[in-house]
């Protein structure tokens, strides 16, 4: 039974799973937005909205355990606080959008666009 077994297995045993969460974790913060499945982009977002929530404090221990969960990406964790801190320091969570793009060719899966929202002060 499944009980109290709120992630998705995406297919992949646990390390992989975490390997793929990081990686997908990386690319969108370096590019600020990626294609990818529904269900990963579900995934993946409360991940990455963690990350955000964390790099708002901006302390030694905040650089630390991003630094930790990101797989030891320096230059995220750099982009993490300098960026995205500040970015969202006056909001209160909410910082990424999942665009569904519908399916992906003549396959069942469903494709999806999860990107970072523009902040109140920003301009793009």
């Amino acid at each position: 039974m499944r009980h109290h077994k709120k992630n998705r297995a995406l297919g992949r045993k646990r390390g992989e799973r975490v390997a793929l969460l990081r990686s997908l974790a990386r690319s969108l913060v370096l590019q600020e937005g990626i294609t990818t499945t529904v269900a990963k982009a579900k995934e993946l977002r409360p991940f990455v909205e963690r990350m955000v929530s964390m790099s708002k404090k901006n302390t030694l221990a905040s650089r630390r355990i991003i630094d930790t969960r990101m797989g030891g990406s320096k230059e995220v964790v750099k982009k993490l606080h300098e960026v995205y801190g500040p970015r969202y320091a006056n909001r209160a969570g909410g910082y990424t959008r999942i665009v569904l793009l519908g399916r992906i060719g003549k396959r069942v899966l469903e494709a999806a666009r999860i990107e970072f929202v523009q902040a109140e002060g920003d301009k793009k």
